[in-house]
């Protein structure tokens, strides 16, 4: 678990001395098994080449915001945001971090770390008086405040001739700093999940369907919490307006419950779950023969001849591996919680989240719920009223601790 292995690590060059360190940097990186793509400030091709970063990291170095400008191809500074696991600027000047601080996107990193969506790691690196300054503690402050991790500089001789600190840390130091901070901050690296999420449209003609009033914001909440955890996520989610953008979850968007079954299954065959959080609000019946094209209210007919949709769950379950922590959802109207030990058993889960449309703020529609954590007759774990963020914290520890007993079921599959 302490490894880089896998990790995709968007490594920010900025033009200082220390830039020729880069070279070693991306070596410690690719040696440890992660993937680098390198992002160049105009700047750093001052002191080290493309050509060698390229070559050692195994992919194209990127530098500007336009890759041809004859052909009028750019570079698309959203999708690098998007692929790191991490952001990892060494050496970073104080230049860099004034633009950071700042919010400036005046060249190609600036605007990546603009849009990024995973964390960001920087190395410092510049003269004594530079890194002593006010102005850099003020920038350096604010970065820390919103998140960035900062590997304090070494303290030597500088490149001015000086002796102090604002020497970028060695290689070594920097990979294993990072891979120190992976661990403390991904406790579920490496682990892998599969949730189903939202509702399920079961299509009447073009235009109507049966449905229910599930927005898919809870399922969206733990898809995220758990990326942010570390895990690699396939979220399988109905229609549903509520994004997940994060390098760790691979979404894929469905319909009705026969496409949510299929994409499921194809999941669950592709990459064994440590876990399966079932938080869909699958339609219990489908159409039976739904109409081609938009009928007219004459055409429909005045009964609905409908066919029971299949148990996602349940079968989801049924062929999981055995050591995996399988969660499932229920929506009761009163107390619930002897239907909740009931689809416990059922659909062969470890636990049901069990919430209530009579509870206040809690169910479809409203950005907070109230559940109980069901693991069996007597264990009934309660919760006040939070937001589903915080609902998806709650989840997230108990299958942080369900988990951290035994090593994943299988590596990473990354597209």
């Amino acid at each position: 678990m302490g490894s880089l292995s896998g990790r995709r690590i968007v490594l920010g060059v900025t033009g200082s001395i220390a830039a020729y360190k880069s070279a070693h940097v991306v070596r410690e990186l690719v040696k440890s098994g992660a993937e680098v793509r390198v992002v160049m400030t105009p700047g750093a091709k001052e002191f080290i080449t493309p050509l060698t970063l390229g070559t050692l990291s195994g992919h194209p170095v990127h530098s500007e915001l336009t890759e041809d400008r004859n052909a009028g191809t750019w570079t698309d500074h959203v999708e690098l945001g998007l692929w790191g696991d991490v952001i990892l600027v060494a050496p970073v000047t104080a230049h860099t971090m004034a633009g950071m601080a700042e919010g400036r996107g005046d060249n190609l990193l600036l605007t990546v770390l603009l849009s990024a969506k995973c964390p960001v790691v920087i190395a410092p690196a510049m003269d004594r008086d530079m890194f002593t300054h006010a102005a850099t503690a003020h920038n350096m402050d604010t970065l820390r405040e919103r998140g960035v991790h900062i590997i304090d500089p070494d303290t030597g001789e500088l490149a001015s001739g000086l002796s102090g600190k604002g020497r970028m840390a060695e290689p070594e130091r920097i990979r294993t700093e990072l891979t120190q901070w992976f661990t403390d901050r991904m406790p579920l690296l490496g682990y892998h999940a599969l949730i189903t999420s939202g509702p399920t449209h079961e299509p009447i003609d073009a235009v109507r369907f049966i449905g229910n009033r599930s927005s898919g914001r809870q399922g969206s909440a733990i898809a995220l919490e758990l990326a942010r955890r570390g895990m690699s996520v396939d979220f399988i989610s109905g229609p549903s307006a509520f994004q997940t953008d994060h390098p760790g979850i691979r979404r894929v968007d469905v319909g009705t419950a026969l496409e949510m079954q299929d994409a499921a299954r194809a999941a669950l065959e592709s990459t064994p779950p440590d876990t399966i959080v079932g938080t869909a609000a699958v339609a219990d019946f489908r159409p039976s023969s739904p109409r081609e094209g938009k009928a007219s209210k004459s055409e429909l007919p005045d009964q609905l001849a409908l066919t029971r949709n299949p148990d996602i769950l349940a079968d989801l379950n049924a062929h999981a591996p055995t050591a995996c922590f399988k969660v499932g959802f229920a929506l009761a109207h009163g107390d619930g919680k002897e239907a909740a030990l009931r689809k416990l058993k059922a659909k062969l889960c470890d636990m049901v989240v069990l919430n209530s449309i009579t509870d206040k703020g809690a169910g479809f529609g409203h950005t907070t719920n109230r559940v109980d954590f069901v693991h069996g007759p007597d264990r009934i774990d309660s919760f006040e009223l939070k937001t589903k963020e915080a609902v998806a914290a709650d989840l997230a520890d108990v299958i942080q601790h369900r988990l951290s007993a035994r090593p994943p079921l299988a590596p990473r599959q990354d597209d």
